[in-house]
């Protein structure tokens, strides 16, 4: 899927192109030789066919201009020093990559080719400088191509990916918007390979953070001009606007919010890795619930249906638990009586709305609530607060293979849950229905551990947490004062 280059690269690039530069001056001085400049002044400010063809006329010698061969440095080896000159060839050989194919295949087969770009993203500490910025587009688009033509991956590759990797998560991370839709215009350009998204996941705690950031920011308001709440009327007003002026909640621009999604949406291929992280770390399908609900364009909504229905298709039992209390099956519905035309977008929709109609429908109360705890992660679902459920249920619980779902909820209760609190207010929440139906079992469930548990969380920091270990002990204790086992 081919991107518009950011506006902000393309204003720096026309401004660096439109600069004067004293090439005879870097002969005379040897930065350059007489060779170099001959080369350069060939395809310097000529029509774009006519460099295409001299360049093709000579690939090896434009691979040696850029790459360097044996003794010969690269260009940007030999002009380090002049930044004038480097400004200048990162623009041009991000054109040369872009229009002759033919040397870009040719550059990607050769034996380092990303041995000059790397340090360059190094040049500076400042991610407003031209020289990493420029070579960070540069570096992507080559080693986007690179990765197609080598998928079982190099030397050079395994060491400029992680790189290149790390440079665009800083630039991801500012809270500068051009520079952040640079950031996921190029991941977006290297995720086309199994090996890339596997790369990326592997660092996600600097590249995948920023992004969910965004996505978080971009759920504080509901848009009253979304495909989801609007009439027809209303949407065709806002397609018909700028999208560099759309905002979402949070603040977060169309194109950025868009640009964020089309990452994750390529990285969902690789949903049998990511899905159960992506559950435990971000809790992704409520955030990709509630993103459904304030899409403010079809082709958002497509990229979160298509993401939820990857990351489903992988990961049923461990994912599907936690679409039911975000209440996406009602949005899915919604979505279905709205006038839809993108044809991916009703596709992936049909198919979404299948696999969850299908899961609920196999669903039982006990069933539900057995895959919640066993995929790791409470959420405030139905049976957690449903009388009935427990009194109908809570000796099933107990008893379900030798109490193997009171031991997984013991193992929940055992973690800190620093980052998501709720998950032992409800596990405490559940400890004390069980007491409270099943108080003759108290001994058996005193031996998982799960009496322990709870009245050393009657201490912990967080209010909900400590009102629900006390109602759990509180429900111990009563059954102890009325003379029963404790």
């Amino acid at each position: 899927m081919s991107l518009d280059p950011p506006g902000y690269i393309l204003s720096l690039q026309n401004n660096i192109r439109a600069r004067p530069i004293s090439w005879e001056g870097a002969v005379r001085a040897k930065t350059i030789t007489d060779a170099d400049l001959k080369k350069i002044k060939a395809i310097d400010k000529v029509r774009k066919e006519q460099r295409k063809q001299t360049v093709e006329s000579d690939v090896d010698t434009y691979t040696t201009l850029l790459l360097g061969s044996g003794e010969t440095k690269s260009i940007f080896e030999s002009t380090a020093k002049r930044t004038d000159i480097l400004n200048y060839m990162l623009v041009l050989a991000g054109d040369l990559i872009e229009d002759v194919p033919a040397l870009t295949d040719s550059l990607v087969n050769h034996p380092h080719p990303y041995k000059p770009f790397v340090p360059l993203l190094k040049q500076s500490n400042n991610a407003e400088d031209p020289i990493p910025l420029l070579t960070s587009a540069v570096l992507a688009s080559l080693l986007s191509r690179g990765l197609v033509a080598h998928p079982k991956s190099t030397a050079e590759i395994d060491e400029a990916l992680p790189k290149l990797y790390s440079y665009i998560a800083a630039l991801s991370n500012t809270s500068d918007s051009n520079l952040q839709d640079i950031a996921v215009q190029e991941y977006s350009a290297l995720l086309r390979t199994s090996k890339s998204r596997q790369q990326f996941w592997q660092q996600r705690k600097e590249t995948l953070g920023p992004l969910v950031d965004v996505l978080r920011s971009a759920t504080g308001g509901k848009d009253t001009e979304s495909t989801l709440y609007s009439g027809g009327s209303t949407a065709a007003s806002v397609r018909s606007a700028a999208e560099s002026t759309i905002k979402v909640g949070g603040g977060v621009g169309l194109q950025l919010l868009y640009h964020v999604l089309l990452v994750i949406w390529q990285l969902s291929f690789e949903g049998r890795l990511v899905g159960k992280g992506l559950d435990e770390e971000h809790d992704i399908i409520p955030l990709y619930t509630q993103l459904l609900r304030v899409s403010p364009k079809e082709k958002t909504t497509r990229l979160l249906l298509g993401t939820l229905y990857n990351l489903l298709s992988y990961n049923k039992s461990t994912l599907m638990p936690a679409a039911l209390p975000a209440k996406l099956p009602a949005i899915l519905k919604n979505l279905k009586t709205r006038h839809l035309n993108d044809e991916d977008l009703l596709e992936d929709l049909d198919k979404l709305s299948e696999m969850v109609d299908e899961y609920t429908s196999a669903q039982t109360t006990v069933s539900e609530y057995a895959a919640e705890i066993n995929s790791g992660h409470l959420r405030w679902s139905p049976p957690h607060k449903n009388g009935d459920f427990w009194r109908e249920n809570a000796l099933k619980v107990i008893e379900t293979e030798n109490g193997e779902l009171c031991k997984k909820l013991a193992e929940i209760l055992s973690k800190d849950w620093s980052s998501d609190k709720q998950v032992l207010a409800i596990g405490c929440n559940d400890v004390a229905f069980l007491v409270k139906e099943c108080p003759e079992k108290r001994g058996q469930l005193e031996k998982f551990g799960l009496k322990g548990r709870v009245m050393a969380l009657m201490q912990d920091e967080n209010e909900s947490v400590r009102w629900e270990s006390l109602r759990a002990v509180g429900e111990w204790l009563r059954y102890s004062f009325e003379g029963g086992q404790s």
